[in-house]
């Protein structure tokens, strides 16, 4: 299965999390603390990680969820990232085949839902490196499932998808 490869949109990304952006203005501010909301049992974790370079076309064959917790991701190095998101089928498991991969440049972090099926952080170009700010302390935190092979196209396939950043 191909995927291309889409600029940020903020209404198709929406089912999966929210992209975190600065706001237009100087002055005003926007906020994502609703992301980070405490979930009983578990203790707020703050970490940076270090990603190597990726090429593009991309094989997605892994992907990850993390059932009690929204997981936050800010660049600190990075020339561009892909984050690639799908959803659950009925049984709960990753569903190919509603998968969407996003370009975006390290001016943009990402939230994921609670329970979402992603890749793992994939930088492009360069090495990169990203803050994490999640809820953990259950045994069952990350979960990894396998899924049929999911090429991202190259960057020529990234299009204006009319949402907010397109």
């Amino acid at each position: 299965m191909r995927l291309p490869l889409l600029a940020p949109d903020v209404a198709l990304f929406a089912p999966f999390g929210e992209f975190i952006d600065v706001p237009a203005q100087v002055g005003l501010r926007r906020m994502y603390s609703q992301w980070l909301a405490p979930v009983a049992g578990l203790a707020l974790q703050f970490h940076t990680n270090r990603v190597a370079a990726s090429t593009l076309p991309l094989r997605v064959d892994r992907v990850e969820r993390h059932p009690h917790a929204a997981q936050l991701f800010l660049p600190l190095v990075a020339s561009q990232y892909v984050v690639t998101v799908m959803a659950a089928d009925a049984a709960g498991a990753p569903d190919p085949a509603s998968a969407h991969a996003f370009l975006l440049p390290p001016t943009i972090g990402v939230v994921y839902r609670t329970g979402v099926w992603h890749a793992g952080m994939t930088a492009l170009d360069t090495e990169g490196s990203f803050a994490v700010m999640m809820w953990r302390g259950a045994a069952d935190d990350d979960v990894f499932a396998a899924i049929p092979s999911v090429v991202v196209d190259a960057p020529a396939a990234v299009a204006s998808s009319g949402g907010r950043y397109g």
